[in-house]
């Protein structure tokens, strides 16, 4: 194929939107045609276009993989967890892409039986995801859900573990979770034609999906369902949920044929979720002005709010987020100045309450697979930027943390790094904390990559990646901005990067940066930004209000069209997402959002040097997106710095499935960050 040397020209074909006496013109809109070959061949050319600009760098991005490659543990194998009689556990083989699922009866030396392998699933696809599997009551059979595409499109197929042989469901197009009832029986939530997560079946095997019972659907086009599980098996529970109002209900499963039942209707603003234990629904609520949540208990038989005793008062400096019941104990998640805290809670005003303590002062923890329901002995999930990701088994009648395993990471020692958290004041006078890290002894100014995500309430957490190393090495310092819009300071921080306070979270992110310059931490020849997602709805924000302070923006499947996308409520996740950035069919909204929308802010003006990526099978963000984005950047911009776009054509919203490929994914980014850093060199 001959090289592309000029970037590929998207034709105009203006569709224009009117609307509050605006006219919105979107020349290319013709993109979202996937179908057609012009389409095809317009995102082929991008390619082209990006291979052609980085071949250069084609050495270097393999030296960069094999040494992400060569700092893992290839051979690896998980710690094994107990559920019933057997002990599970994976591994991971050198060369294989994906996991090799085990377990083990009743003791960790008896035989080892093969689950599934993963690897001999996807061998004939490009694209191969496992989202959830869940094994029987009898432990005989294996039920789990696919997607072969990266559209998220996932059905549900079984393994029987006794004889080996392997069916599908015929199930398709379900949600993210599904639970086993009883032996046969299966409880999925079904996805209309937006991806909304909008039905409750019940399916029992063997029969047509055809004849699945209906149990509930949601109507509501704002609100989604997802299904689990309590604790001690007693209980399945049905949430509907927007991102500020939850309705949950609860199936008695020694009656599973009897009707759901209503835990509390829904209401505007009031947000609950709940667990169970000895005959009470522990809740975890925002009711009556707890804006970050108290958690309060009933009894089953009398679920009145006026029966709701309060067990944990509100606090405006901790936020809780999750309760998991156990027998002896409730586990309470909860974060207080932007770390999450593990709390262990007996019973109000109990002298055993306690939360867990961790060796570092910044970090991250979650609860592990923890599935015996009547164990001491809570496992978690603990990780920090200079600590691999590592697994410990906490004892709670000593209050001690066991380690059980940390992540082998090749050629590393964490000594030699550095970690620290900074608080920036922002221009309206709030503290935006910064979570860095870097070599010991490093010289600044130094070539910066500053990440964030800032939305939906999702706290970044300061997670180890072996991959970062190779920038560290580099002498690169990394930093994670905690901006408004995530939930990193409880729930007021992401009320004030939401809806029409939105620009907080550009606003944040953009004094942040200058901070780092202020403070000569980096320069702006040296000043990397990025974010994916929602993060790349920060990053098409950033570059069009402060093109001016980077060198480099890298955004990975960016949200940047969001007039467009939120007028049509045909695109996947529209009407859900209203709640977070307003409904444009709003004027007081429509305005707002097109003050900041990316799409609809690109001028004739220098921008640096960008980077964009997609998958052209995301459901989340629809790769018409970038390709928009793109295509107007080039037709406006002043300046001759590279905008490059890179298009997974086999993929969705995370990238390629396997573990090389992925890995490889990142190397091409961080290999062409580093060459505009003029860092290929160590």
């Amino acid at each position: 194929m001959p090289e592309q040397n000029n970037p590929p020209i998207a034709k105009k074909e203006p569709k224009v939107t009117k609307i509050f006496g605006h006219e919105l013109v979107d020349d290319y809109f013709w993109l979202r045609g996937k179908e057609k070959q012009e389409v095809i061949d317009y995102l082929t050319a991008e390619n082209d276009y990006t291979k052609t600009k980085t071949n250069h760098l084609e050495p270097f991005i393999d030296e960069l993989f094999s040494e992400m490659k060569n700092r893992i543990k290839e051979d690896d194998e998980s710690v094994p967890y107990k559920f019933k009689d057997y002990y599970y556990y994976n591994k991971n083989e050198k060369g294989k892409e994906y996991k090799i699922y085990f377990r083990k009866h009743l003791n960790l030396e008896s035989k080892e039986e093969l689950i599934i392998d993963v690897n001999e699933l996807a061998k004939d696809f490009e694209y191969y995801k496992i989202q959830t599997m869940k094994i029987s009551p009898d432990q005989k059979l294996l039920a789990y859900s696919i997607d072969n595409t990266g559209y998220e499109k996932f059905s549900i197929q079984i393994k029987n573990l006794e004889t080996g042989e392997m069916s599908s469901t015929g199930v398709e197009n379900i949600g993210w979770s599904f639970e086993w009832i009883d032996d046969k029986t299966i409880y999925y939530i079904l996805r209309d034609d937006a991806q909304r997560p909008y039905a409750l079946k019940r399916h029992i095997l063997g029969t047509s999906p055809e004849t699945d019972v209906l149990i509930f659907e949601e109507k509501d086009i704002t609100r989604s369902l997802t299904v689990w599980k309590s604790k001690d098996g007693k209980y399945l529970f049905m949430d509907s949920e927007t991102t500020t109002s939850s309705e949950t209900r609860f199936l008695d499963l020694s009656n599973p044929l009897e009707e759901f039942v209503v835990f509390h209707s829904r209401e505007k603003d009031h947000e609950y979720n709940i667990s169970h234990k000895d005959g009470y629904f522990y809740i975890i609520t925002n009711d009556d002005k707890a804006t970050n949540f108290k958690l309060m208990r009933t009894t089953i038989d009398n679920l009145t709010k006026d029966n709701w005793e309060e067990l944990i008062a509100h606090n405006a400096d901790v936020k809780l987020t999750w309760s998991y019941a156990y027998e002896p104990y409730l586990v309470i998640i909860k974060r207080h100045e932007g770390i999450t805290k593990i709390g262990i809670f007996y019973g109000k005003d109990d002298a055993r309450n306690h939360d867990v303590a961790f060796p570092e002062p910044i970090y991250s923890v979650s609860p592990g697979d923890n599935f015996e329901y009547s164990s001491d002995v809570l496992r978690l999930r603990y990780t920090s930027l200079i600590t691999p990701a590592t697994i410990f088994d906490y004892q709670l009648k000593d209050k001690k943390l066991v380690l059980l395993k940390e992540d082998e990471v090749k050629n590393y020692n964490k000594e030699d790094y550095v970690t620290t958290r900074v608080n920036v004041k922002v221009r309206d006078g709030v503290q935006v904390p910064i979570s860095i890290v870097h070599k010991k002894d490093l010289v600044t100014p130094a070539p910066t990559m500053l990440y964030a995500y800032g939305s939906y309430g999702y706290s970044m957490d300061t997670n180890f990646s072996p991959t970062l190393i190779s920038l560290i090495e580099r002498d690169m310092v990394y930093i994670i901005a905690h901006i408004r819009g995530g939930g990193e300071l409880g729930r007021k921080w992401y009320d004030d990067g939401k809806m029409l306070k939105k620009k907080n979270t550009f606003y944040d992110f953009i004094d942040c940066a200058k901070y780092l310059l202020e403070q000569k931490i980096t320069t702006k020849e040296q000043l990397v930004v990025a974010g994916g997602s929602a993060g790349g709805l920060l990053m098409g924000a950033i570059m069009n209000m402060a093109p001016e302070l980077f060198q480099l923006i890298i955004a990975r499947v960016p949200f940047v069209d969001v007039i467009n996308t939120m007028l049509d409520e045909t695109i996947p996740l529209t009407a859900q997402e209203w709640e977070e950035w307003g409904n444009p069919n709003n004027k007081e909204y429509f305005d707002y959002m097109l003050s900041y929308s990316p799409y609809d802010n690109v001028e004739a003006k220098d921008y640096p040097n960008i980077l964009v990526t997609t998958g052209l099978n995301d459901p989340r963000v629809a790769y018409w997106e970038p390709a928009k984005m793109v295509a107007k950047l080039r037709a406006s911009k002043t300046d001759k710095n590279e905008l490059l776009l890179k298009i997974n054509m086999g993929a969705g919203h995370g990238g390629a499935s396997g573990r090389y490929e992925h890995m490889k994914e990142t190397a091409f980014i961080y290999g062409y960050m580093l060459d505009k850093l003029g860092l290929t060199k160590k």
